[in-house]
């Protein structure tokens, strides 16, 4: 089985990033893609999202990875979930192939334990596509980095028997979001 991560925050070096380079996983960071909120009328087109979610459908499981923002998800990653409507009602096709697909969310934050609303739009979302949700892991970082929770978090992933901790180090250099 392969499995993809996709960053969505505001600063691709952050505590999010470092959790997501310290699983090890494929990622890919949706700063590096033009997506464009939903609009009903499905207008789009010429952005990023379809070639994005191409490249999501190539695995078998999906890591969205967001740090906690006012409670809630980053804004990319909002607007990537809120364009998984293009998927329902424009390109049906797509949207079935996630069908199946096995699912999870890994998240930072300065706060010891992330509110339940958080982790609730992510599980209902996959519910909804059919996907299979594997649950969340969450790395406080409400002092910072510590290399040790890094790693205990990392080790505990939703998708945890491929664990691969990177070797490379570079986490340590992390800054905060």
């Amino acid at each position: 089985m392969n499995t993809i991560t996709l960053l969505g925050s505001a600063r691709g070096n952050g505590y999010t990033a470092a959790l997501c380079e310290a699983i090890g996983f494929k990622t890919l960071n949706l700063n590096d893609y033009q997506i464009r909120p939903y609009d009903y009328r499905g207008d789009g087109r010429g952005d990023d999202f379809l070639g994005l979610i191409e490249e999501l459908l190539r695995h078998d499981r999906i890591l969205l990875a967001s740090p906690l923002y006012w409670y809630s998800m980053s804004g990319p990653m909002k607007v990537f979930l809120d364009r998984l409507t293009d998927l329902l009602n424009h390109h049906k096709a797509l949207g079935r192939q996630l069908r199946g697909k096995a699912a999870g969310v890994i998240a930072s934050g300065g706060a010891r334990v992330p509110p339940p609303c958080f982790e609730e739009p992510f599980r209902l979302t996959f519910d909804y596509l059919g996907m299979h949700y594997q649950g969340m892991s969450y790395l406080d970082t409400s002092k910072g980095l510590d290399g040790a929770m890094l790693a205990k978090v990392a080790a505990s992933h939703p998708f945890k028997a491929d664990y691969a901790l990177a070797t490379s180090g570079n986490w340590a250099n992390a800054t905060p979001a």
